[in-house]
Order: structure tokens, then C-alpha cells, then sequence
């Protein structure tokens, strides 16, 4: 690796983790079914408004595609978010914080008059702490990853399938399935593990998880883009992608609606029935393509079949959260980063905070918290005030009672299956689904959170999306 320790360990600090244009809308497809006059009628309906159902809807209609985009929020983006301070006007991206530098990246944010620049990592001091109990971990020092970065980077490149989704060979190498943990201590890696857990939030028990989802995450092109630089919006305000591409799409996109009841079954098109701001609305489209997390629970309005029931039904998930906090008592050019002295690798236990660190305004520092299983939001929020109270009665940092200028839950995080579902052929059928009961798929399940490499793999759907 060429970054030094320095460098490195401010990179890390972030929280980074956390990748011809332009032509009108088809005309609506035509259908011989009997349809009211309010209904939708469509190519392809995208279910969810994150960064591959954004992404997905405006090159469908660049590829001659009619849309129509379901998302239950308020606002397209997903994960990617920012917090606009009112007193300072001051930006603070606290959701995806960098991109890969990589021509499709470029040419998208090109596409939207949105400069790019290198991201810059630099300034402030690092203190380590344990949150448990607030005290300063007094005498540790980060290991220097960059000969374990080198040798990682060696096991990756026998997966090269592993950067474009999940199609993996039959069998799974043994090597993917083992804990994360195991692997690490059968090639000599312990070095790259603390890297690979700050790269890795969200991923909940980083050392248990099979070893296939840690490097699908931290993967090839994270190695080069640590070489290269990552990218970030000139102006920090990352939305800025997603608003721009809400006002493109304009009437095509429903915020704030979700899904009630779907046949896919009859006639030339799926019916989607939709509750939004406005009434009930009923969408008829050749073509599905869901892009929102695939479980059960947000799959609730859907008459799966029982291929896509069983599928689906045997994901669990992992749970994110962040926000900034006001006030905290915490100097402005310190991150207060959590370790733990006596835990493998000296790894935080979750659910904690993986890190609070500064944002560049006065008084605002981010705040990053994991856990390997859903907690409510206000749970999430007493155990990070609690955190920062204990780093004050340790006598660690002369922190105050803060209160939260925004927070954001990103649960459910990542999607995983065991092991064993894994070697069993999981994915080769989660794959087949691709275009079964006229629906497409797309999103962190079917590649990893990584904006980056979810718009590569929703491009390569995309031909099978218009062929179909």
C-alpha cells in the first residue's frame, strides 16, 4: 500500500464504508386489461428509491423504458444522506460518504453537473477509548496494516467473481465460507482486521460473518481506490445526486407511498396497488424491478411464490445507525474512536459505537453505532448519550449531556444467509429469480452496500430488464 499509517488510520476515521446521456421518456406501454382511468400504466415499475432504484429508473428511460418509482420515504437516496447545520449552513454527508473512483461513477455525477474531487481525510487527533467503560485504552496503537493489506489483497484476487455480485461457483470455496475470524488466523491477516472492521461498519460480528460477505465489502477495488483516492462531491453534500435526479424524474417518482398488493401473474402486465399522499393508486407495468431490502417483512403487499418466500425468508440482518450530535463537550479536531483492550483484535463489542468523530462545524460531531441485531431508535440513542457520559466520568474527555442535531436509522443493514445456505446453493437460486414472475432485482442483497458497485451491477441487469 502506498498511504502511510497516518494517512491510513485518518482515512478509517470517517467512517467511509461504508459506489451519451439524457433522452425523454418512452410512452406508456399499451395493455388489453381493463384499467380505470387513474391507473399507472408502465414499463417497469421500481420499487424503492435508493441508489439502485435511482440509478435504475433514470437509465431505463434513457434506454427508452416508461417508469414509475415507489418509495416510501420522503426523499430519494437511501443510505445517502445529509445534515444541513441551520446556524452555519454547513453540510454533513452521514450516510455514503465516498465513491470509487471509477468512469461510471464520474460520467453519473457528470450527467447531473455535479463536480467530484478527491476526498480528503486530513487534520485532527485520534484518541482511543473503551466505551464500555470511558477510559482512555492507554498505551494502544493501531497495528500498520499495510503488509496484511498486501496479502489480503492476495486472497482476494483468487474471487475475482466476488466484485460483481453473486455468482459464485459450485461449490462455494470452502475459504468464503469460513467465519471471517478463521480466515484471518489461516493466512496470517490479523494486522488488516481493525481496517477491515471501520471499512465494514454495519457488517454487525465482523469476526462470525462468513468470510464471502467481509470480502465482497472490503474487496479489490476498495484496495485500489485506497491507493488512488475515493471521490466526494465538491460542494459536500452528497443528496445533491438524489435531488437532482428526483427533479428529473419528476410525476414518475411516488415518495412517501409503499405497497399494498401485487399480481404478477395475468394478462400483459403486473398489477401494483400503492397507497400514496394522494389516495390509492393502481400501477400496471410490464415489469418489475424491486430494489428495496428483500425480506419478508418489507415484501408484505407481494404474492410471492413459495421459491421466493423460502428465499427470502432465510436472510437476517445487521442494523446501522448515525447521526451528529450537538454539544457533545468533545473538542472539534478529536474523533473518539471505541476499542476494546481485552476483546479479539481489540474489536468494540456490539451494539456500541464504532466511532464520534469531528464533521468541520463547530459543536457537530458524527456519530457511527453498530449492532448485529435491530434496536429501536430510541435505544440506540440512550446508549450513545450514555457512552459519551461515561467517557466524561472516567475522566477521558470532559464531554456534556448532547443532544442529537439529526439521526438516522439504516436498518436492516446487510443481508445474510449461513454458511450452510451459502454451500447449499443459496445464491444460484436467489440468481434464478432474476426475471421470474415478470420481477428483477437489484441492491446491497444481490451485490454488498457499496453505491458504487451497485450502480455496476444494476447496469449489467439493465439489458435483460428491457429485453425481457
Amino acid at each position: 500500500m502506498n498511504l502511510s499509517r497516518k494517512d491510513l488510520l485518518r482515512l478509517i476515521g470517517t467512517g467511509a464504508g461504508a459506489v451519451a446521456l439524457g433522452s425523454a421518456a418512452a410512452s406508456p406501454a399499451a395493455g388489453s386489461e381493463p384499467r380505470g382511468a387513474g391507473d399507472i400504466v408502465r414499463d417497469v415499475a421500481v420499487i424503492g428509491g435508493g441508489a439502485a432504484g435511482t440509478y435504475a429508473a433514470v437509465r431505463l428511460r434513457e434506454l427508452g423504458q416508461s417508469v414509475v418509482v415507489v418509495e416510501h420515504n420522503g426523499r430519494l437516496g437511501g443510505h445517502t444522506q445529509t445534515y444541513t447545520d441551520p446556524a452555519t449552513g454547513g453540510s454533513v454527508d452521514i450516510g455514503v460518504v465516498v465513491w470509487h473512483d471509477q468512469p461510471l461513477v464520474r460520467q453519473w455525477f457528470e450527467r447531473f453537473d455535479i463536480p467530484l474531487q478527491k476526498a480528503s481525510f486530513g487534520g485532527g487527533e485520534t484518541l482511543y477509548a473503551d466505551y464500555r467503560t470511558g477510559r482512555e485504552a492507554a498505551g494502544y496503537t493501531p497495528p500498520n496494516p499495510g503488509a496484511a493489506l498486501a496479502l489480503y489483497g492476495e486472497q482476494l484476487a483468487r474471487f475475482p467473481y466476488l466484485e460483481h455480485g453473486f455468482d459464485l461457483p459450485d461449490p462455494v470455496p470452502a475459504d468464503l465460507l469460513l467465519p471471517f475470524g478463521e480466515f484471518v488466523r489461516r493466512y496470517g491477516l490479523d494486522a488488516v482486521v481493525p481496517t477491515v472492521f471501520q471499512f465494514g461498519q454495519g457488517l454487525g460480528d465482523l469476526l462470525r460473518q462468513p468470510t464471502l460477505y467481509v470480502m465482497k465489502n472490503f474487496g479489490s477495488d476498495i484496495l485500489r481506490n485506497l491507493q488512488t483516492g475515493f471521490l466526494t462531491t465538491s460542494r459536500r453534500d452528497n443528496s445533491e445526486l438524489y435531488e437532482k435526479a428526483r427533479t428529473e424524474l419528476g410525476d414518475d417518482v411516488l415518495l412517501n407511498s409503499r405497497v399494498l398488493s401485487t399480481d404478477r401473474d395475468g394478462g400483459r402486465h403486473a398489477v401494483v396497488r400503492v397507497d400514496t399522499p394522494a389516495g390509492r393508486r393502481t400501477i400496471r407495468a410490464r415489469k418489475i424491478l424491486v430494489t428495496i431490502p428483500p425480506l419478508l417483512d418489507n415484501l408484505d403487499g407481494f404474492d410471492l411464490d413459495g421459491l421466493e418466500r423460502n428465499l427470502f425468508g432465510q436472510f437476517r440482518n445487521s442494523a446501522y445507525y448515525t447521526g451528529v450530535l450537538r454539544d457533545s463537550g468533545i473538542p472539534d479536531n478529536l474523533s473518539v474512536r471505541n476499542v476494546g483492550l481485552d476483546t479479539p483484535h481489540n474489536l468494540p463489542e456490539l451494539p456500541g459505537v464504532y466511532v464520534i468523530s469531528p464533521t468541520g462545524i463547530p459543536g457537530l460531531h458524527n456519530v457511527k453505532f453498530g449492532s448485529p441485531v435491530a434496536l429501536s431508535d430510541r435505544a440506540v440513542q440512550a446508549e450513545i448519550r450514555a457512552s459519551v457520559r461515561r467517557l466524561r466520568d472516567a475522566g477521558t474527555v470532559p464531554t456534556t449531556n448532547p443532544g442529537f442535531a439529526t439521526f438516522a436509522s439504516h436498518t436492516p443493514f446487510e443481508l445474510t444467509v449461513p454458511a450452510a445456505a451459502v454451500r447449499a446453493g443459496f445464491y444460484r437460486r436467489l440468481g434464478a429469480l432474476q426475471g421470474r414472475n415478470r420481477t428483477f432485482y437489484s441492491g446491497a442483497a444481490f451485490h454488498t452496500h457499496d453505491s458504487s458497485l451497485i450502480w455496476q451491477f444494476t447496469e449489467t441487469l439493465l439489458p435483460r430488464v428491457v429485453a425481457s
